[in-house]
């Protein structure tokens, strides 16, 4: 097996994608499902932040648009609105979030989402009075700081260690977390953002793979290619710039994933061949060639 990460051609691409998302879309598209707030909730206000944070901390193996769609629901619902109050979920009993979370299709697997909204919602009130900007604070807003924090930070109980961010903590949900304080929730003053790596998820992976800014012979784990993409994308906006400040790897995040949904997951997986390519805005950097992406398992030749 052999990998190539082609930060050269990637940096063309980041250009070319960034500046085509701000001007005309990605196949005409460049809205996010996290992008449309519930009815009556203000932009960048305190419940606006914690609809993000435990929203985003169920984006697992999940399509992004019904689940956005759910939260948006569940939000805006009388009877599960009090989800979206961390002192009232870590009030309430966990067999009750577990049905409140299913009204709404919010919880894909009951059990385990509603164990990770209690958890990071008992965090956030216990630890920060409800307010995850209390948080970010006190990380001296330094989004490096907050992704170890959302590693690290724990307790131990009867012998286990207890995290206190579950699946905040995630090497994709901790840098998509971010992302959206930055895009979603508008706050300006994060530092370090050139360290936080972009989140990967099948979507950037398969436009990355698609791109040819990953190539090579592969058969393996979705998991194996992980570091390359990560690494592609750190390399190729090193040293490019969006007006007067560096560009990031999280600047390339939306772009790759409507670039992904919107095209690349129309391409034939053996033969390469694409229906939408003559309107693609990358068709210049399509790389031909098998890419097939199966749950956690990836075949590349290309």
């Amino acid at each position: 097996m052999t990998i190539v990460v082609d930060s050269i051609k990637g940096k063309k691409v980041a250009e070319e994608l960034y500046k085509s998302f701000q001007i005309q879309g990605i196949h005409a598209n460049n809205d996010m499902p996290e992008d449309i707030l519930p009815k009556g909730m203000i932009r960048g206000s305190l419940d606006h932040m914690i609809f993000i944070t435990l929203t985003v901390s169920i984006d697992y193996q999940r399509d992004a648009v019904s689940l956005w769609q759910s939260s948006r629901k569940s939000f805006e619902d009388s009877e599960t609105r009090y989800l979206f109050d961390p002192s009232a979920v870590r009030e309430n009993p966990f067999e009750q979030i577990i049905v409140d979370m299913k009204k709404h299709k919010l919880s894909k697997k009951p059990e385990r989402d509603a164990r990770i909204w209690k958890r990071n919602s008992e965090t956030f009130c216990q630890k920060w009075d409800g307010d995850p900007r209390e948080f970010l604070k006190d990380c001296e807003w330094d989004a490096t700081q907050i992704l170890k924090r959302l590693i690290s930070d724990s307790y131990r109980f009867n012998n286990k260690t207890i995290f206190d961010y579950p699946n905040l903590r995630g090497d994709k949900i901790g840098p998509l977390w971010i992302r959206m304080l930055r895009d979603n929730v508008g706050i300006s003053n994060l530092k370090n953002l050139d360290k936080i790596p972009i989140p990967v998820d099948v979507h950037v992976a398969r436009a990355t793979l698609a791109m040819g800014i990953v190539r090579g012979q592969f058969r393996g784990s979705f998991n194996e290619l992980f570091e390359n993409i990560r690494k592609a994308w750190f390399n190729s906006v090193d040293g490019l710039s969006i007006g007067h400040r560096p560009m990031v790897a999280l600047d390339v995040d939306e772009p790759l994933w409507h670039l992904s949904k919107y095209g690349c997951t129309k391409r034939d997986k053996i033969t390469g061949y694409c229906p939408v390519k003559d309107t693609c805005n990358a068709r210049d950097f399509c790389t031909p060639g098998i890419i097939n992406i199966e749950k956690n398992n990836v075949e590349l030749s290309t």
